[in-house]
């Protein structure tokens, strides 16, 4: 198994975990067997660019986000997860809540910042 192939697969597992799809369920949109898609996401499998376009067009993701990170730790896989589920929930707030969202986030991060410097 190739690194690429490995950190590809990492990647769309997590946008599809991050999306509430199974391998069954992302199969069927992209017309591939369950344990297809579970090769893909072990890395195990050499998916075609077509493939990978289809995959790519049902997360609703952009080609560069499975590439982005390809010398990831653990922990950076982690936190490019989180960062995805947060990116999924967002976008179904309204502007009003995402105005909120970001006022909050910015005292989370201030409040934490200053409490760090102490």
């Amino acid at each position: 198994m190739s690194k690429i192939s490995k950190h590809v697969g990492i990647q769309i597992r997590n946008f599809r975990k991050n999306r509430g799809l199974t391998q069954e369920q992302l199969g069927e949109l992209v017309h591939l067997p369950q344990s297809y898609i579970g090769g893909i996401e072990r890395g195990e499998k050499n998916i075609s660019l077509e493939t990978l376009e289809r995959i790519i067009e049902t997360l609703r993701i952009d080609p560069s986000d499975l590439f982005s990170g390809y010398n990831f730790t653990d922990s950076q896989y982690e936190k490019s997860k989180l960062l995805d589920s947060i990116h999924v929930f967002l976008e179904s707030c309204s502007h009003k809540e995402l105005i909120l969202i970001k006022k909050l986030i910015q005292v989370v991060v201030t409040e934490d910042n200053s409490e760090n410097k102490k």
